[in-house]
């Protein structure tokens, strides 16, 4: 199975912790992570797109419950994404890295590009 076959079907926590099962975030190159977190986004933001204002609203209510009446736009847009982000089939980060090693160019081609910006802010924390 190709990384482009990975959409909607299994769980994932939030990106922030995904993947660090297979080594620690010491071990971790900054540029790789920040390439993963935005192939993930990537992910995301392209199930996102595809949706109306109704299924993001009917996603949302379905994550907050009936309860909790009408939510504001950003709620429903933050319920949406988490609902979703639980139903991609994301690989953890270090099965990404693997096949990242093999073919980087047909990674790169479906990232956004958050990863280069993320990368200059780390490296002008350093600084």
């Amino acid at each position: 199975m190709g990384h482009r076959d990975r959409i909607p079907e299994a769980g994932l926590t939030d990106l922030g912790k995904v993947g660090l099962k297979g080594g620690s975030e010491a071990q971790c190159d900054p540029v790789l992570r920040a390439k993963y977190l935005d192939y993930c986004s990537a992910r995301v933001a392209e199930v996102l797109l595809r949706l109306t204002a109704d299924d993001m609203y009917v996603l949302a209510q379905e994550v907050a419950g009936e309860n909790e009446g009408v939510p504001s736009f950003n709620t429903i847009v933050r319920l949406a994404t988490e609902r979703i982000t639980r139903g991609l089939s994301l690989p953890n980060f270090w099965d990404w890295v693997d096949e990242y090693r093999k073919n980087p160019e047909g990674f790169e081609q479906e990232m956004i590009g958050l990863w280069e910006a993320d990368v200059q802010m780390s490296n002008q924390g350093a600084n």
